[in-house]
């Protein structure tokens, strides 16, 4: 695995390691400027009118859009200094799919932009971020140190 690919894993990692994410039980993929995040709906997410409440959206877009910020930052982890959040469409049922990219990068900041789709790929909600840099170095972070399997360990006898 290159180097940027270990820490796209351990980034993965480090998500499903935040004991706020067993409740939604999202699925992470990290890639170069970019994330993806899927989540399967059930009721525990509705507020009283029965659709998904708007905290859930905000959840999925902030992390796509953390996450793809992440990615291009090895060594720190980022924190969100500001989060703006638009809800388009109401769910109730089926899969949240939240896609976020980096949209620019400079010495202090990284913009990145989220959407979120139903799972017949409906724009249901969108936002957009700015990320810092914080003093925590990702190595000292829960779950991104988790040893990660390579081919030639799961092809072992």
């Amino acid at each position: 695995m290159t180097e940027s690919v270990v820490h796209y894993r351990r980034l993965e990692s480090m998500y499903q390691a935040a004991p706020f994410n067993a409740l939604f039980q999202p699925q992470l993929i990290v890639s170069e400027a970019g994330a993806e995040i899927v989540i399967e709906l059930n009721e525990t997410f509705h507020h009283a009118g029965g659709a998904v409440h708007g905290s859930v959206y905000f959840k999925m877009l902030d992390d796509a859009a953390f996450f793809a910020a992440n990615s291009i930052e090895p060594d720190y982890f980022v924190l969100t200094t500001s989060f703006t959040t638009y809800l388009t469409r109401p769910i109730s049922s089926g899969k949240m799919v939240a896609k976020g990219r980096v949209v620019n990068k400079n010495r202090s900041q990284i913009i990145a932009e989220a959407v979120v789709y139903d799972e017949n790929d409906k724009e249901i909600g969108r936002g957009n971020g700015i990320f810092v840099r914080s003093k925590n170095k990702l190595i000292d972070v829960k779950g991104y140190n988790h040893p990660l399997e390579t081919k030639s360990e799961t092809s072992k006898p």
